[in-house]
C-alpha cells in the first residue's frame, strides 16, 4: 500500500443504498437529482456528456461543488477515464476546489491497474476515490486495485463495458465477476460494493428481481439512472420486518447466553451469526 491520503472532504454513509447518476452538463437535472431521495448523487463527466460539452460540464460541476451552503446529499463526480485527454483537467479542477467543498468522492472509470489509482490519488490528494472495474483485466486485478492506496474507499463493477469485453449475453455470465469484486472489497476492508445500473428504467419488476439476486451475492445498494428506480432499490436492500425480528432474537439470545447455542426455533447461532444480526439491525436503523 502506498502513501497515506485522508478523506478530508467527507465520507459517504457506510449504509448508502442508492447512487443516482446524473449528467454534469445539465445543472437543472443535477438540482432535481439532489432532492430526488438518493443517498449519493454522482455527477457524471464521462459517458453521459458529449465531447463538445466536457468543458462546460466540468465548469458547471465545479460551480455546484463550490457553493457556500452544504448540498442536501453527498456528491461524487465520475471523471473521464485516466487515459483520456479530459481526465487531467477533471482531476485538476476537482483538486482545486475549496477545502470545504461538497465533493465527497471521485469515481474513477475503466480502472485496470493499481498504478492508475495511485496516479489519481497523487493528482487529487485528500479526496476519497472509488474505482470502477469494467474489463476482464480489471476483475483479475480486483484485490490489487482495492488495496492500491488508502484514498481508495470502494470498488464496483461497470457491467455494460464488462459485458461487451467478455462477450457475455446471458446475465448469469457476470455472476463470477460480481462475486470476485464482492470478495475483493471484503478482503481489502472496504464497504460492500453497490450493484451496477439496471439500464431499463421502466422495468421496475426486473430491477427488483435483479436487486434481490445482487443482495444474495453480497452487494449493498445499487447505482441508478432515474429517480423512479430509487425506492425499488431501497426496498430490495433494506431488511424486511421478518429480517429485523430474526436479528433481534439472535442479539437478545446472545446477550443472555454468550457463546454458540441453539435457539428454541432450531436455529444455531455463533459469533458470526450474531455479527450478521448486528449488521442487519444497523442497516435497519438508517430508515
Amino acid at each position: 500500500m502506498t502513501t497515506e491520503a485522508t478523506g478530508a472532504t467527507g465520507a459517504t454513509d457506510a449504509f448508502a443504498l442508492t447512487w443516482l447518476y446524473v449528467p454534469g452538463d445539465r445543472p437543472e437535472v443535477v438540482a432535481k437529482a439532489l432532492v430526488a431521495g438518493a443517498d449519493v448523487v454522482v455527477v457524471d463527466l464521462e459517458d453521459a456528456v458529449a465531447p463538445d460539452r466536457k468543458e462546460y460540464a466540468r465548469a458547471a460541476t465545479a460551480d455546484l461543488l463550490s457553493e457556500p451552503s452544504p448540498l442536501p446529499v453527498p456528491v461524487h463526480v465520475r471523471v473521464n477515464a485516466l487515459d483520456s485527454p479530459e481526465s487531467a483537467a477533471d482531476l485538476r479542477t476537482l483538486a482545486a476546489l475549496p477545502s470545504l467543498s461538497s465533493l465527497a468522492g471521485i469515481r474513477l472509470p475503466k480502472i485496470t491497474t493499481p498504478a492508475q489509482v495511485v496516479r489519481a490519488a497523487d493528482r487529487a490528494p485528500h479526496i476519497p476515490l472509488y474505482a470502477l472495474l469494467e474489463s476482464a483485466l480489471a476483475v483479475e486485478h480486483a484485490y490489487a486495485i482495492a488495496t492500491a492506496h488508502t484514498a481508495l474507499r470502494g470498488i464496483a463493477l461497470g457491467e455494460a463495458d464488462l459485458r461487451a469485453d467478455l462477450g457475455v449475453r446471458d446475465d448469469a455470465g457476470l455472476d463470477w465477476p460480481r462475486s470476485r469484486v464482492v470478495l475483493a472489497a471484503r478482503a481489502a476492508g472496504l464497504a460492500p460494493p453497490p450493484q451496477s445500473v439496471h439500464t431499463d428504467v421502466r422495468d421496475l419488476a426486473g430491477l427488483a428481481a435483479s436487486c434481490a439476486h445482487g443482495r444474495a451475492l453480497g452487494f449493498l445498494g445499487r447505482a441508478a439512472i432515474h429517480p423512479r428506480q430509487l425506492p425499488v432499490i431501497e426496498t430490495a436492500y433494506l431488511p424486511t420486518p421478518e429480517d429485523i425480528e430474526s436479528a433481534e432474537s439472535v442479539v437478545k439470545a446472545a446477550a443472555t447466553h454468550p457463546g454458540a447455542q441453539a435457539l428454541p426455533d432450531g436455529r444455531f447461532i455463533d459469533a458470526a451469526v450474531v455479527a450478521a444480526a448486528h449488521r442487519t439491525l444497523a442497516l435497519a436503523r438508517r430508515r
